[in-house]
């Protein structure tokens, strides 16, 4: 089955490793036009060029801390004076970030609310009135399959990616009017860059092993990859998903409790 994505434009955070990176490649090599936001110009510049290897549209960077709301505004005006639109919203950005309830301070929960809530309400809200406008549009909040089953000592993560879930809903009732379709993905255990830097922070053993080990509760008895995570990613994001709005979908080898 073949997704074609020619003539939209996709504005992804996170947008320079991991799940953002595979997710801006899938969807460039499926002929949509991307735009990269992430912290870091230099693994900014990277990803780009990773992105560009196999793509088909135009590959965009832009900067961005998107925990800061003037971040968002001005990344997003450089994005549309790059490409002149944006069909497609992908928030990403985020890490997990967990610990004992009473240890957790306001500053903490503030961090995580303005990294993993208020930046995807910032960016959507800017791109909902032409997504209105144009009866088209789509917008993919990835969060975690802890905001369907959180576990002790999970927030603030869990909490916010709950909140996130919420305002998928929200968003997917008051887009279906205008053929806006919005839906999120949940994260199980998958090899990126988070995992890889847990590793290289372990220090024991190889990689493989750690990721052997990171499968054993996994029913599929292995971690995803964030190419397969791209790939439903990208199928949410085109006209085969034309009918699926609402939803949260959970990539993780059937990992969590909840579906």
């Amino acid at each position: 089955m073949q997704v074609n994505m020619s003539g939209r434009v996709a504005i992804i955070t996170g947008g320079s490793k991991g799940l953002g990176r595979a997710i801006a490649a899938r969807m460039a090599q499926s002929g949509a036009d991307v735009a990269l936001l992430a912290r870091g110009p230099e693994t900014l510049e990277e990803a780009r060029a990773f992105v560009l290897k196999n793509a088909k549209g135009r590959v965009h960077m832009s900067p961005c801390d998107v925990t800061k709301a003037d971040d968002i505004a001005a990344a997003y005006l450089d994005v549309m004076k790059a490409f002149g639109r944006v069909d497609i919203v992908v928030n990403n950005a985020g890490v997990a970030q967990t610990g004992p309830f009473a240890s957790i301070s306001d500053e903490t929960w503030q961090a995580d609310l303005d990294l993993k809530l208020f930046a995807a309400i910032r960016l959507t809200r800017l791109a909902w009135p032409q997504m209105v406008e144009r009866r088209w549009g789509r917008v993919i909040n990835v969060l975690n399959i802890g905001a369907k089953a959180p576990k002790a000592a999970s927030a603030p993560t869990s909490v916010s990616r709950a909140a996130g879930m919420a305002l998928t809903k929200v968003l997917a009732g008051e887009g279906a009017p205008h053929n806006i379709l919005v839906n999120s993905l949940h994260v199980g255990l998958i090899d990126s860059d988070q995992w890889a830097r847990k590793h290289a922070d372990a220090g024991t053993g190889s990689y493989d092993d750690f990721l052997a080990k990171m499968a054993e509760g996994i029913p599929l008895g292995r971690v995803g990859t964030a190419e397969e995570f791209a790939n439903v990613a990208c199928f949410l994001a085109s006209e085969l998903a034309s009918y699926v709005t609402g939803t949260s979908i959970n990539v993780d080898g059937n990992l969590s409790p909840a579906m």
